[in-house]
């Protein structure tokens, strides 16, 4: 099959992007502090953080690294919190220190929280006093020297900064009992590294970035090595995406998903940094009606979510309140983007949702939709400038037009490897520099790539290859279902067959409909035998379905 390009569906849109722009994220980061000091940067609880005010206290938490905790250039720093301001402030402090950023789950259990600690080699957290507790129980056990703890009204200013601490201290009871000895606060470090000057860094594109972990899932949790030239790369080809819709210093973007997770790190940190955008954190996306209470306040441009979200705010009768005339750009990535949620989320804001594609390997972006598609088309897009893929059978050869193969991408935004596993490493990247993604795709007669499932989740009934992910869509497009999740179950006869996990918006659907619904719609052999109606799916904390933990 010939390689695929990225074909110019948009006016504008480049066909390469010029690495040598910038050296570094760091370099990135303070054009865009200069060029946009006056505007607001950040904005969480009511409170905002200009472009000038994120360059001070990123230095100076910078400083304290460099100057109080003598930290080397490649030290690893962990962040352990959900979107707070003090996020950005750490990440944006870590890199100018020239140090590597790990990011972590804030609701990881202690066994999870030690393996990547120990793997990262971490020698400094920054933690929330909420999950301070799940280290203590480790701590003895890791390489962690320097813990800082921060409150999640540290930065919101008196007196709501005291007022927010005690509600959530003594009223909600939503910090267990801790002690960590030796902790500094995180206010006091950005006091600490305000009294001495932050020394420049030299950082070019092979420094490591961020040690992103990944395949928590499937096994033991692998850091993805994400150099600065990943990153920029990515924020240069995601750049030249959305020129063409984005206003720059305009933008207003909500970021509900963890910045923990690359998605919503580099779409919405970077990116819309580069951008010179407003990025409003949302903390708790799980609330929803205090989410829409949030898309309340702001003269929102943009949004970023998993499929799981925008369903979630769609079912919920105030989302429909919102004031969406000021709305350009809802992008879904993480997982599939059903039709039914993006036809519903169409109709209900008057944008498209947007679909792209990517992986924490490929910092994420690999592919994106062109932004000005009217209606969904149920793709990943095409890839986005500088990047290259291929579609390859189980012998690793490059299959046909028109034949599904495993998605491999090539392009300045992959990965240098795994850390410290070179085997691993060997077993996705090939010598060529192609990543194997473990997604299975085909090529649209229109150019376009459609992802077909991963690999590991298909289903073979009597030797037929069944997609979970077209069963998903088919079940949700009934009107009594909320949440749907599709896993082969053995059976003597057939080997497999299809099972479905429904969670039902209507309670008087029953297995039945369910089953006579999908006979319309999907071939005898794909319909599925067995439906289990569930209050909930188990979900990653990002809001992906767990299939893994259904079909155990």
């Amino acid at each position: 099959m010939e390689k695929i390009w990225l074909k110019n569906y948009q006016a504008g849109v480049a066909h390469e992007i010029d690495i040598n722009e910038f050296q570094s994220v760091v370099e990135v980061f303070e054009r865009s502090v200069n060029k946009f000091r006056d505007r607001p940067a950040m904005a969480c609880m009511d409170k905002i953080l200009s472009y000038g005010e994120l360059d001070t206290l990123s230095a100076n938490f910078a400083s304290y690294l460099q100057n109080t905790l003598q930290l080397a250039k490649g030290a690893r720093v962990a962040i352990m919190m959900p979107n707070l301001l003090q996020y950005p402030v750490a990440v944006f402090g870590i890199l100018r220190a020239g140090c590597t950023v790990v990011n972590v789950n804030p609701l990881y259990t202690p066994r999870e929280l030690e393996h990547q600690l120990k793997d990262a080699g971490v020698d400094t957290i920054v933690i929330l006093e909420n999950f301070a507790g799940v280290l203590e129980d480790v701590i003895a056990r890791t390489p962690v020297n320097n813990v800082v703890v921060a409150a999640i009204g540290d930065m919101l200013g008196f007196p709501k900064s005291l007022i927010v601490n005690f509600v959530v201290r003594k009223i909600k009871k939503m910090v267990p009992p801790w002690h960590l000895p030796g902790h500094t606060r995180f206010n006091d470090t950005l006091t600490l590294g305000s009294k001495q000057p932050l020394r420049k860094v030299t950082l070019g594109h092979d420094d490591i970035a961020f040690l992103q972990y990944t395949g928590g899932t499937t096994g033991v949790a692998k850091g993805a090595m994400l150099l600065h030239k990943n990153i920029v790369a990515n924020m240069l080809q995601a750049g030249e995406w959305v020129k063409p819709v984005v206003r720059e210093g305009q933008e207003i973007i909500i970021t509900a998903l963890p910045l923990y997770h690359i998605f919503s790190l580099t779409a919405n940190l970077m990116v819309f940094t580069e951008l010179g955008a407003l990025n409003v954190l949302i903390t708790n996306p799980r609330d929803i009606p205090g989410f829409i209470k949030e898309l309340k306040k702001y003269k929102v441009t943009a949004m970023t979510g998993v499929n799981t979200l925008f369903n979630a705010l769609l079912n919920h009768p105030e989302f429909k309140s919102v004031d969406f005339s000021t709305w350009r750009l809802a992008l879904g990535g993480g997982m599939a983007v059903q039709k039914a949620v993006a036809e519903k989320w169409k109709q209900v804001t008057g944008t498209p949702l947007i679909e792209a594609y990517g992986l924490t390997e490929t910092s994420p972006a690999a592919c994106i939709n062109p932004l000005d598609l009217k209606e969904y088309n149920g793709t990943i897009g095409v890839p986005v400038p500088s990047t290259e893929i291929e579609l390859r059978d189980n012998d690793g050869k490059p299959v046909a037009r028109g034949e599904a193969g495993e998605l491999c991408i090539r392009g300045p935004q992959v990965m240098k490897g795994y850390w410290n596993r070179p085997d691993e490493t060997a077993k996705v990247i090939d010598s060529q520099g192609y990543l194997a993604t473990g997604d299975v795709a085909v090529i649209t007669d229109d150019g376009f790539v459609k992802l077909v499932d991963r690999k590991k989740d298909m289903i073979l009934v009597s030797g037929f290859n069944v997609y979970p992910n077209e069963i998903e869509d088919v079940v949700a497009m009934h009107p009594g279902v909320l949440e749907v999740a599709c896993v082969g179950v053995p059976d003597d006869k057939s080997g497999e067959v299809v099972k479905v996990f429904v969670v039902r918006k209507d309670m008087s659907l029953n297995e039945k409909d369910i089953i006579e619904h999908c006979k319309t719609n999907l071939t005898g052999y794909k319909v599925p035998k067995a439906v289990e109606f569930r209050n909930e799916l188990p979900k990653t904390n990002v809001g992906k379905i767990l299939r893994r933990a259904l079909r155990a």
